[in-house]
């Protein structure tokens, strides 16, 4: 049976996903639309370009020339700023409004010129301006090589995967898979659905990594003139993060059938759709919280922590109207005890997870007998199910 298929946001807790998909693909499902935010835009993309729930396994695994875990290499350490970031900065500004008494104009200005360069070659430093100029405290530099690397590994459809340099529409022409990831404009104050009818000209790469920017964690993401239009608008310049920050869970966008939506979301290819929620409510069998690996944790800072803590409590405010309108297409995957940003965690840890997003979806097929409900099946509230999206899918578009 074929389905649209939504993935929520919630960072390195998305390594769920892959235990659900194994159990998705082991009972013959095939997926239609692709629909996803932050760690959820990560899994749809590599849906889209062919991935099957092994190849991603076997990605959880990957380890750098240390030991670690490699995506706990994507919150990494910003580049030196050039001398004309330097010249640039909001920290430089914020110096030369700072009026030390006594000391001449000129010895300040040169005082001031000597602190900004010696913050650009520190290393806490560089974290600094990277958070102050460029909204995040790390880059995503090393995320960016990683989902290159694997946009042209393997095969897909008989031939070598080459998807690094597409754009989303090149990407649909040759896929045919229907990829939609949902962003943040923090300079237009709207969400944008990113995808082959609104964004054609975006880079693939560039979709997922604005929709996995996670506030303040990662650096946001500058809407390129080179990238073209979205819906017909020039956005250059605008600054893009996660479309968490915005719509989490927008699953009413695939129920809909309005043609405002289906304008952006295309039309409907599948007779049922399934939402992959994480839940932090629902214990992971097994696994506690708190672990890194082999004692090497990226929330060292006291700084990075409480950005933690604010991210996760961002995210844990769900859609809660459209999960509980559509609670009969909704998966519920465990994730309780497991951080947004733990990226490090041990293999152990990783495998307890995978494998109880892999028991939730079997238990979820197992309660709906005819796999989760097509778009008139069911009434919500006394309405249809279409004519509920409808309303809740027309807001959030707005």
């Amino acid at each position: 049976m074929q389905y649209d298929l939504v993935f929520e946001g919630g960072g390195a807790k998305g390594m769920v996903f892959v235990g659900a998909m194994q159990e998705f693909e082991a009972r013959g499902h095939t997926h239609g639309r692709l629909l996803g935010t932050s760690a959820g835009a990560i899994t749809a993309a590599l849906l889209a370009a062919g991935y099957s729930s092994g190849e991603m396994l076997a990605a959880l695994a990957e380890t750098d020339e240390n030991g670690h875990s490699v995506f706990a290499s994507f919150m990494g350490e910003p580049s030196a700023p050039d001398p004309q970031d330097l010249q640039n900065s909001a920290v430089l500004e914020l110096l030369k409004n700072i009026d030390l008494p006594l000391i001449p104009e000129a010895i300040e200005t040169r005082l001031d010129e000597k602190i900004i360069q010696w913050i650009g070659k520190n290393a806490k430093g560089r974290h600094l301006l990277s958070f102050v100029d460029k909204g995040g405290w790390f880059s995503a530099d090393n995320f960016l090589a990683w989902l290159r690397k694997k946009l042209d590994s393997g095969a897909f459809n008989g031939s070598a995967r080459d998807f690094s340099r597409m754009t989303l529409s090149e990407l649909f022409t040759a896929t045919g898979k229907d990829l939609t990831l949902i962003g943040s404009d923090t300079t237009g104050g709207r969400m944008l659905a990113l995808n082959h009818n609104t964004a054609p000209g975006l880079p693939v790469v560039y979709a997922v990594r604005m929709s996995m920017s996670i506030p303040l964690l990662w650096q946001e993401v500058v809407w390129m003139k080179e990238w073209g239009l979205y819906r017909g608008a020039d956005i250059t310049g605008h600054a893009i993060v996660d479309g968490g920050l915005l719509s989490n869970f927008p699953i009413e966008l695939f129920l809909s059938d309005l043609k405002p939506v289906t304008e952006v979301m295309g039309p409907r290819v599948s007779a049922h759709a399934l939402g992959m929620l994480i839940d932090e409510s629902q214990g992971v069998p097994g696994a506690e919280s708190g672990e890194t690996a082999n004692g090497f944790s990226v929330s060292g800072l006291e700084t990075v922590k409480r950005i933690s803590n604010l991210v996760d409590t961002m995210l844990s405010a769900r859609d809660k109207m459209v999960i509980d309108a559509f609670d009969s297409m909704v998966l519920r995957l465990p994730a309780k005890g497991f951080g947004t940003t733990e990226f490090d965690m041990t293999d152990e840890r990783k495998k307890l997870l995978v494998g109880a997003g892999k028991d939730e979806m079997k238990k979820y097929f197992n309660r709906q007998q005819a796999a989760a409900v097509s778009f008139a099946a069911e009434t919500v509230d006394g309405e249809e199910v279409t004519a509920k999206a409808n309303k809740l899918a027309s807001r959030v578009l707005e």
